[in-house]
């Protein structure tokens, strides 16, 4: 069966639309839906589905979008997401944090046992103003470049 995610995705796809979902034209596997200040997005990776609302009241979006997948699919919930490909992924205030820590601790452990060598730079993360020239220098190195600048700046925005 190791094409059941794409004929998920085949019948996922176009249900979503007809729920009035738009697919996003820089990754499709990505659909938003939004109502007044309501808010709605859902990422499809494979078979499973990443979703992010903005309220999970009665009459929300998110809450008739899981009456209406539990309606159409046998589906199950496995609660919030906590890591995805690798990145751990948290929710701090308003803020989605997400974090390679685990990562590359699994790395270290792996190739490097006797622990970091002297020789290993250490880094701290970029200040705020250096994230758009490091964002820049890292899509101009890519084929795709204007799909990429569109993706960044789409997800920063989020």
């Amino acid at each position: 069966m190791a094409q059941a995610g794409r004929r998920w995705q085949r019948t996922l796809f176009p249900w979503l639309e007809t729920q009035g979902f738009r697919q996003s034209s820089t990754d499709t596997c990505i659909f938003s839906k939004v109502r007044d200040n309501d808010k709605l997005v859902v990422g499809c990776y494979v078979d499973d589905l990443f979703v992010l609302y903005s309220s999970d009241d009665s009459g929300s979006l998110y809450s008739e979008f899981s009456a209406a997948l539990v309606e159409r699919w046998r589906v199950e919930d496995e609660g919030e997401v906590s890591d995805l490909l690798n990145v751990d992924i948290t929710v701090e205030g308003n803020d989605v944090v997400l974090r390679q820590a685990s990562y590359i601790q699994q790395l270290i452990s792996a190739h490097a046992p006797q622990g970091i060598p002297a020789t290993f730079q250490h880094n701290h993360a970029p200040a705020q103003p250096d994230l758009p020239s490091l964002i820049e220098q890292a899509v101009s190195t890519r084929d795709q470049r204007p799909k990429d600048e569109t993706l960044l700046r789409r997800y920063q925005s989020l």
